[in-house]
C-alpha cells in the first residue's frame, strides 16, 4: 500500500496523552503514520505522548489537530468507526479483518474512527461513518482501551502491505550433516562410560532414540558448537 492510499486514523476526543502515543506506537508497528486528532482533551501537543510512543515521533509529528469529526474526515471517501455499540444505527457491520481485506481496492481515503476511552464514540460520530467495525469479542467484557483498539486494527490493515517478519531474517541455516553427526557421536562418548546404553540388547534402540531427540530441533551451526562446548566442559569437570 502506498503512503498515499494508507488509511488515516481519527482519534476522536481522547482524553490521555499517554493514550495517543500508545496508538502512534501501535500505527508505527504496522506501517500507519497518518493520525488525526478531534478535540484532544489536554490539547496538542501533549507531552505525555511522547514517551508514550516509545520512539514513533514521526506519527505524533505529522498529526493533525481538528475541532469536528467530520472536519477530521471531509476528504475521505470511506469511513469506519470502531465500535462495540451499534447505538440504534443501522449501517454495515465488519469485523477488522474484513474491512481491513475491502481497503485496498477502495478508491479515495479511508478513515477509522476510534473514541475517547471512557466513553467510545457517540451516535453523531458514527453517523458520520458508512461502516461499522466491530471485533469478535466476549459479550459479557467488550472493554477495549484506545491503543488496543487501534492495534487491533492496523494489525489487520498491516496483512495487506509489504511488511516482514522480522524474526525470518534472525534464523540460521540448520547445520550440515557431518556437524550434526559429531554433535551425536559427542554425546555417545560421553554417555558410553556411564552405563548409558545399558543392558546391551536395548543399545541399539537407545542409540537411535537418542539419535532421533538429537536430530529433531533443525540445530543451526552456532547451536551444535554451544551443545558440543557443553559437554566438553562436563567431561573436563569430570576429569578434573
Amino acid at each position: 500500500m502506498a503512503e498515499a492510499e494508507t488509511p488515516v486514523f481519527v482519534l476522536v476526543r481522547p482524553q490521555l496523552g499517554e493514550n495517543i502515543g500508545k496508538a502512534a506506537r501501535a500505527m508505527l508497528n504496522f506501517g500507519l503514520v497518518e493520525m488525526r486528532l478531534v478535540a484532544p482533551r489536554d490539547g496538542w501537543p501533549n507531552p505525555s505522548a511522547g514517551p508514550a510512543a516509545s520512539g514513533a515521533d514521526i506519527v505524533l509529528e505529522r498529526a493533525q489537530v481538528f475541532d469536528t469529526t467530520a472536519e477530521a474526515v471531509a476528504d475521505c471517501a470511506h469511513v469506519y468507526a470502531t465500535t462495540v455499540r451499534k447505538r440504534g444505527v443501522t449501517k454495515p457491520v465488519l469485523t477488522p479483518e474484513q474491512a481491513a481485506r475491502e481497503v485496498p481496492a477502495l478508491v479515495g481515503r479511508s478513515a477509522f474512527l476510534f473514541g475517547p476511552e471512557r466513553s467510545g464514540l457517540e451516535t453523531e460520530d458514527v453517523a458520520l461513518a458508512r461502516t461499522i467495525v466491530t471485533a469478535p469479542i466476549n459479550p459479557e467484557f467488550g472493554s477495549l482501551n484506545l491503543a488496543q483498539a487501534v492495534i487491533l486494527v492496523a494489525y489487520e490493515l498491516s496483512k495487506h502491505q509489504d511488511l516482514t517478519v522480522p524474526t525470518q531474517e534472525e534464523l540460521l541455516p540448520p547445520a550440515p550433516q557431518e556437524e550434526l553427526e559429531g554433535l551425536i557421536d559427542h554425546f555417545e562418548k560421553l554417555l558410553e562410560p556411564k552405563g548409558y546404553f545399558f543392558p546391551e540388547g536395548r543399545r541399539e534402540a537407545t542409540r537411535l532414540t537418542l539419535r532421533g531427540i538429537l536430530t529433531k530441533p533443525g540445530w543451526s551451526h552456532l547451536e551444535v558448537r554451544t551443545l558440543r562446548g557443553v559437554l566438553s566442559t562436563l567431561n573436563k569437570a569430570r576429569r578434573d
